[in-house]
C-alpha cells in the first residue's frame, strides 16, 4: 500500500493552519492594543488643537480700541473628536474643551485686552459657531454662540 499522496496532503494542512494561526495572533494584537491606542492618541492630539484654534479664534475676534464695537467672527471645528460630540465652554476668563473620554480635553486661557469684561457663552460639536464681540471702548464682552 502505497501512502506518499497522503504526505503530501497532510503537509498543505499544516501549512494553511501555521499561517491562519500567524494571522489571528497579528490581527488580535493590532486589534487588541495597538489600534485603539493610536485612536487615543490621535483623539487627544485633536482635542488639544481644536483648544488651540478656538483660542486663537477668539482672540483674533477682539478688535483693536474703537469707540463702539459690534462684530461676529465665524469659527470652524471639527464635527467630533475620536467618534464623539464634544462642546467648548467658558469658565470665568478660561475655554474648556469637555468631552466623553476623561483623557480628551483641556483648559487654556486666550490672552484678551483689559477691556474685556465678560467671557461667556459655549460651543456645541457639529453646529456652525461663531464669536461675538460687543460693548464700547471700556467694557468688552466676548459670547461663544451658535450661528444663526
Amino acid at each position: 500500500m502505497d501512502n506518499r499522496a497522503l504526505s503530501t496532503v497532510v503537509e498543505k494542512l499544516l501549512s494553511m493552519g501555521i499561517v491562519l494561526l500567524y494571522l489571528g495572533l497579528v490581527t488580535t494584537t493590532l486589534y487588541g492594543g495597538t489600534v485603539p491606542a493610536y485612536q487615543s492618541a490621535v483623539g487627544t492630539e485633536l482635542g488639544d488643537r481644536t483648544l488651540a484654534e478656538a483660542t486663537a479664534r477668539v482672540e483674533q475676534a477682539v478688535p483693536p480700541d474703537a469707540r463702539a464695537v459690534s462684530t461676529t467672527v465665524r469659527v470652524s471645528l471639527p464635527a467630533t473628536i475620536d467618534g464623539a460630540g464634544y462642546s467648548v465652554r467658558t469658565d470665568g476668563d478660561a475655554l474648556v474643551l469637555d468631552h466623553p473620554d476623561h483623557e480628551i480635553g483641556g483648559r487654556t486661557q486666550p490672552l484678551l485686552p483689559d477691556r474685556v469684561d465678560t467671557l461667556e457663552g459655549e460651543w456645541q460639536s457639529g453646529s456652525p459657531t461663531v464669536v461675538a464681540v460687543s460693548g464700547t471702548r471700556g467694557s468688552v464682552t466676548v459670547t461663544l454662540e451658535a450661528e444663526r
